[in-house]
């Protein structure tokens, strides 16, 4: 039986296909506009990259696709959307890096690690 490789410390998610079918040339760190439940259901482990990827619209950059489970004991009151639209904070030096790049080359910004901080 093969063994699975261990992830550094703090990373939630890992979108391994977007690291193995695309060169990365520029790595950034952002943080997300997260909803109670989304936070707990991180912290739990329960997310997926797989298909998301980074929409640059407006002047603002966007996560789309992923996938953040509702852990079952999240509250009920609360209409939980696995796959909503989520904000990436990023600042204006950086949003201008990256609009500036996919303009420039028409090359696609994929989101590929999901890190945690514990504060």
């Amino acid at each position: 039986m093969a063994k699975q490789k261990k992830q550094s410390p703090g990373t939630i998610a890992l979108n391994k296909k977007a690291l193995h079918d695309y060169f990365i040339e520029q790595k950034f760190e952002a943080g997300l506009v997260l909803a109670g439940w989304e936070v707990k259901s991180l912290r739990a482990g329960k997310a997926q990259l797989v298909d998301s990827y980074v929409l640059l619209k407006d002047g603002e950059a966007w996560l789309m696709g992923a996938h953040i489970t509702p852990l079952t004991s999240a509250s009920t009151h609360v209409i939980a959307d696995p796959t909503r639209t989520r904000k990436l904070l990023l600042n204006k030096r950086e949003l201008g890096k990256l609009f500036g790049a996919v303009q420039q080359k028409a090359t696609p910004a994929w989101r590929c690690r999901c890190t945690g901080r514990s504060t």
